[in-house]
């Protein structure tokens, strides 16, 4: 694993993989895919949902309404419609309770099923936004240690995903993603700085 600095970007290199954090708007990012912090019903609502929806046009939702729901943690795929990228993976956070309601198993599995998407299309690029911690209220640092974690993991165990992007909502949620990501590469195996 390699790591350097770019401006308010930060890089890791897993194996054959890029994970980057980036501050910016997900609706922008040129990836394979960029995941969506959705609601169950999958309709749209606030925040990055709804920035999506805006910015993908009405065939994300058209397609959204045949899938039925999406129960936390657990992952759907569709177009990406209007965006640059061709795909958008809806994934349902947790809504955070105090973390005594498996909010950490559930977010965890967030990532993960996102991931198995779209190795599962053949996808190479995706894009994360910080699932979870705008208006369903998980702490920015327990999210960020479990993102990174669970990405980092899979990007070991599947080597076919290039890109791992998360695309972070201001200086707090940039500087909560940095540190973990810094205190994760201490203990990672076969951590190695370049």
């Amino acid at each position: 694993m390699s790591l350097f600095f770019q401006g308010e970007t930060m890089e890791v290199m897993i194996g054959g993989a890029k994970l980057e954090l980036v501050e910016g708007d997900i609706t922008r990012q040129d990836v394979d895919a960029i995941v969506n912090a959705a609601n169950s019903s999958l309709l749209g609502g606030g925040g990055v949902d709804g920035a999506i929806h805006r910015a993908g046009g009405p065939r994300i939702l058209e397609e959204c309404r045949q899938l039925g729901g999406c129960p936390a943690g657990e992952a759907r795929l569709t177009t990406g419609g209007n965006l640059k990228a061709r795909y958008v993976i809806h994934t349902v956070g947790p809504i955070y309770q105090g973390g005594g309601q498996r909010e950490a198993q559930l977010l965890t599995s967030c990532y993960r099923e996102s991931l198995k998407l779209a190795t599962a299309k053949g996808l190479n690029s995706v894009a994360f936004p910080a699932i979870s911690t705008g208006a369903y209220g998980y702490p920015l640092a327990e999210a960020a240690r479990i993102a990174l974690k669970t990405v980092m993991d899979y990007l070991v165990q599947h080597p076919q995903i290039k890109l791992v992007r998360f695309v972070l909502f201001g200086a707090a949620a940039y500087e909560a993603y940095e540190q973990a990501l810094r205190e994760l590469l201490r203990v990672f195996p076969g951590a190695r700085e370049q």
